[in-house]
């Protein structure tokens, strides 16, 4: 098993169709022991009845948008498992108007809130994991993103922007934390029906596209996706960092 004596930390469970569970499931299933955090304002509730399903889990309440909240969670956990070998960034939020409308019509809370969230709390989230030492050497810290980072995609807007700086970030803390001998990559998936999926507009058109257009015509799981975080977590990505991987059966290596 690739993750056997490892612990990982998965950020942003929402629901059993999230990216973050799938990750979850693949990360267990490869014997590592699973820790959660969830919004502050999701269910607590739902969370602790999904986290059931593997054994031992236990999922803490964590804010990204705020340090000291960030850096209390992630010091609790360090008290109560020791030290972790991964990260799993799986936290992105945009306003449903700035989803909706034009990007043009984005508002300037709106921009900043996406970009907080979705991009920023990656860099809160590395550089309090740093400080409060939680990381094992060779720790791998992982974070999503999605092809709207390049290409304009309707409907994805002030996400697209932010991804692209989450993209940049992993770069410039793959620098900075390659001297701790912490590796940071994402993972660019195509798309899911997830939660947060049903905030773009038209998203079975975008399903049906990729199905057609793909080189394996076919659209990615959460499972699958979940499968390259394990390999990134493991020992045999020991030479990989500052990457985006596409996870999305080659959708985005075709023209038009």
């Amino acid at each position: 098993m690739l993750l056997k004596n490892k612990k990982v930390l998965i950020m942003g469970i929402r629901n059993k169709w999230s990216i973050a569970w799938g990750a979850a499931i693949s990360a267990y299933e490869n014997g590592a022991e699973v820790i959660f955090t969830y919004n502050s304002a999701d269910s607590g509730e739902k969370v602790q009845k999904l986290i059931e399903e593997i054994p031992g889990a236990k999922a803490y309440a964590c804010n990204v948008s705020n340090d000291e909240n960030i850096e209390e969670c992630l010091k609790i956990i360090l008290k109560e498992h020791g030290k972790i070998d991964g990260i799993l960034h799986a936290i992105a939020h945009a306003n449903t108007e700035d989803l909706r409308n034009d990007f043009i019509k984005t508002s300037r809370d709106g921009f900043a809130h996406a970009a907080d969230v979705s991009s920023y709390s990656l860099v809160a989230v590395s550089r309090i994991a740093k400080d409060i030492n939680i990381l094992n050497e060779n720790s791998s810290i992982v974070s999503l993103t999605y092809y709207g980072s390049e290409k304009s995609i309707e409907g994805y807007n002030v996400m697209g922007v932010a991804k692209a700086a989450l993209e940049a970030s992993v770069r410039y803390l793959a620098k900075d934390l390659g001297k701790d001998g912490i590796r940071v990559n994402a993972i660019s998936a195509g798309p899911i029906k997830t939660l947060s999926a049903k905030g773009i507009k038209d998203f079975n058109n975008i399903l049906d596209i990729v199905e057609e257009k793909a080189p394996l015509h076919r659209n990615v799981t959460a499972k699958e996706v979940g499968d390259c975080t394990t390999f990134l977590f493991s020992n045999m990505s020991s030479a990989i960092t500052g990457e985006v991987i596409h996870v999305d059966n080659g959708f985005s290596t075709v023209g038009v």
